[in-house]
């Protein structure tokens, strides 16, 4: 793509399916885990490599949305009794509009668009979403910034739910297959306590295996520590906006790995995010459609750091401002990732 400095435009490589991040280089290094082949991602469809995940993020409580329009909506299911990152169809899987080049507060970036119809996958409304990909370079780091904006456009309904994230799995420890050894921090010790199969209870609470301070350096080994949590950055839900773009960025992550020298730091204006070492990874090797070999991919081979809405924040009458969408509103969040190599 274009960027707005010198490399920026061979640094990354955007797909209409899933309008989804394939190429992040850094120093001749790419450091999200991605598919060569564009067939490849609908073949081997779980791991959700560098996706717009979409209509909602994370999970939503037995696939149900009670009290929403006056109704009852019952969504598909694709987590055991739940419905995960907007069902198994969700934005992730669907073909975008797009990269269309543009211009984006002054700066050169790309445009993906996707209209996902009143019904899909038991959603209410249909909705327009658009992000907006800007790369650049700043101080000798690679930039890219990435924004969301989701607005209700039929008349099916006054409202419905939304959240949009990115599910990019990075890994600074190249060429090996796993992240081990890599130091992170987090802007935050709070997340959401959950039940066994991932749904919060309604406390957040401190996390209990990691540093009690926040920003406070921990390193990823074999195995552990292995969190696949949610985050909280702001603990007040009913503060929280619709359109978090006016707050003030924030880091709510860094990694780096010593023997690589290649760092990552995460903004965003979004009120959390999940923190995955992806220990359900499972990818088989694989051939691309011209016989290329693509070697396998398993646990802990990228960290996800995926800004976004509190989990199942649609399905709880007392979270569900920070992403219910009416008529005439603007859902909206940005994020920068800055990565660059010592």
């Amino acid at each position: 793509m274009s960027g707005s400095g010198p490399h920026a435009e061979s640094a990354f490589t955007f797909l209409p399916r899933g309008a989804a991040i394939q190429e992040f280089n850094v120093a001749g290094h790419n450091i999200v885990q991605n598919f060569p082949d564009a067939v490849l991602y609908d073949r081997i469809p779980h791991p959700h490599f560098g996706e717009t995940v979409g209509r909602t993020t994370n999970r939503i409580q037995g696939a149900v949305l009670h009290n929403l329009n006056g109704k009852t909506y019952h969504l598909s299911a694709n987590d055991g009794a739940h419905s995960l990152h907007g069902g198994p169809t969700g934005w992730g899987k669907r073909t975008w509009e797009g990269p269309q080049k543009v211009e984006r507060r002054g700066k050169e970036g790309v445009f993906f668009r996707h209209v996902s119809k009143d019904g899909e996958e038991g959603f209410p409304g249909t909705v327009e979403a658009r992000v907006w990909y800007v790369a650049g370079m700043e101080e000798g780091k690679t930039v890219l910034e990435v924004e969301y904006e989701v607005e209700l456009v039929g008349d099916e309904c006054e409202e419905t739910v939304v959240g949009v994230t990115n599910h990019s799995y990075f890994n600074l420890n190249l060429p090996a297959s796993t992240v081990e050894g890599t130091i992170c921090t987090l802007g935050t010790t709070l997340y959401q306590e959950i039940t066994p199969d991932g749904i919060p209870t309604g406390k957040i609470s401190a996390y209990p295996s990691l540093p009690s301070t926040p920003n406070t350096p921990f390193t990823l080994g074999g195995t552990e520590p292995d969190p696949d949590d949610c985050f909280i950055m702001n603990a007040d839900p009913a503060s929280i906006p619709l359109d978090t773009r006016s707050q003030s960025l924030q880091t709510i992550a860094t990694m780096h790995h010593p023997h690589t020298g290649l760092h990552l730091e995460i903004d965003s204006t979004e009120p959390a995010f999940q923190f995955y070492c992806g220990r359900f990874v499972d990818v088989p090797e694989c051939e691309t459609s011209h016989g290329a070999r693509v070697e396998k991919r398993g646990k802990r081979c990228g960290i996800c750091v995926e800004p976004s809405r509190y989990v199942n924040a649609p399905g709880r009458e007392e979270w569900r401002g920070m992403c219910r969408l009416r008529k005439g509103e603007v859902f909206g969040s940005r994020s920068v990732y800055r990565a660059w190599k010592d």
